[in-house]
């Protein structure tokens, strides 16, 4: 397969055979298993992977490229669907999913949103991303790669970074080092929000002036007397809470709220 990368489709199309081996690797699909591959490209993983399932479902919004796929693949081996995966509804497709793919770097946070959404339907997310976004998304609190998008991931999935990978692995190669991390929900949360919209919107109020302390940044939602109920200083930043933090403050707003913890 052969195309001119796309810059307005993220287009940076995986070359290096190591790579690709350590991926299909870490992944280690099995003959059954429900694989989608978001954004196939010229075929990388999508060769190896099918090579090894029964059946392998791929996501791909550039028109060009499903042609060449469609000519180089079976249907009754590789579904395609064409079109954003941003908009596409992957609980459609069953349950027990496995997520894998080069995920276009331009709209790589809100695609990881979108695919929380699905978690009670997916097995595990194995995906290519820009090293930065994935040092955010395993991130431990008071890091400065701590934030939004490390809270609301690690609220529904274990993550592991996988494997760094450089930009000369692609071609175009792209202008930033990426990484390939392994993302698995939870199925019994440690710390569940009775009302997740609300805890989205708690974090992201805590999260929208880094610099400043919850006391300011949660001014109208919060006073001193709550702080003090839901044993969390109001001085601290945001990056400085747990996700169990987050949760027990969603809770308390939410009125769901338990004993406070004990101080050690």
């Amino acid at each position: 397969m052969s195309h001119r990368p796309r810059k307005r489709f993220g287009q940076h199309f995986l070359t290096d055979d190591t790579v690709i081996e350590a991926i299909v690797a870490a992944i280690a699909p099995r003959r059954e298993d429900q694989v989608v591959e978001i954004g196939p490209g010229l075929a990388a993983l999508t060769r190896p992977l099918a090579a090894r399932l029964t059946h392998l479902h791929v996501i791909e919004i550039d028109r060009d490229i499903v042609a060449q796929l469609r000519t180089a693949f079976p249907r009754e081996r590789v579904t395609i669907h064409q079109g954003d995966a941003l908009k596409f509804d992957f609980g459609a497709l069953g349950a027990d999913l496995r997520i894998a793919g080069n995920l276009p770097y331009n709209i790589s946070t809100p695609l990881l949103f979108h695919l929380s959404r699905y978690a009670p339907a997916i097995r595990d997310i194995h995906v290519m991303l820009q090293k930065e976004v994935v040092e955010r998304m395993v991130a431990v609190p008071s890091s400065s790669a701590y934030g939004r998008l490390s809270v609301m991931l690690q609220y529904r999935f274990q993550m592991e970074g996988i494997l760094e990978v450089p930009a000369a692995a692609f071609q175009p190669a792209p202008e930033v080092e990426s990484a390939f991390v392994r993302m698995v929900p939870y199925r019994l949360p440690p710390h569940r929000a009775r009302d997740e919209r609300l805890f989205g919107l708690i974090v992201g109020a805590a999260f929208a002036q880094r610099r400043k302390t919850l006391r300011n940044t949660l001014r109208g939602r919060f006073g001193s007397a709550d702080f003090a109920r839901m044993a969390i200083d109001p001085g601290l930043r945001a990056q400085d809470l747990a996700v169990a933090d987050f949760t027990r403050m969603a809770n308390y707003a939410g009125g769901f709220l338990g004993p406070a913890p004990e101080k050690s």
